[in-house]
């Protein structure tokens, strides 16, 4: 299994859709989401290129997204899961490490918010 970095600006991603979602669906919501995408990162870091993965050669080589309701069922939590996740993860391998560029919305035009020739950092 490859480990992941977090870029800067998926850190920030998580953070804010996370206070979104604890916003409109409580802490128990946020617990909910929080969970699943600890269950995507497990899995794209257990393998990348795992059959639902779309590669994105749009926002440079290697670039793959990953959307969070193909990991749903193995984010169950004691108070559920979440029942309609609507972001996606942008990754690619550097080296032995799976590295996340954004976690974004599915109604975002990704072009806008992934920068091709920009570091991940």
């Amino acid at each position: 299994m490859a480990g992941y970095r977090l870029s800067g600006p998926a850190k920030a991603d998580i953070v804010k859709l996370l206070a979104w979602t604890e916003r409109q669906f409580g802490e128990a919501g946020r617990v909910r989401y929080a969970a699943l995408i600890t269950a995507v990162l497990h899995d794209i870091s257990s393998q990348p290129d795992r059959v639902g993965s779309i590669l994105r050669p749009e926002l440079g080589e290697s670039v793959r997204s990953w959307h969070l309701r193909l990991s749903r069922e193995r984010a169950r939590t004691v108070t559920g899961i979440v029942r309609r996740p609507r972001h996606f993860l942008i990754y690619r391998m550097e080296g032995g490490l799976v590295v996340v560029g954004r976690a974004l919305h599915d109604a975002m035009e990704l072009v806008h918010h992934l920068d091709a020739e920009k570091s991940w950092e």
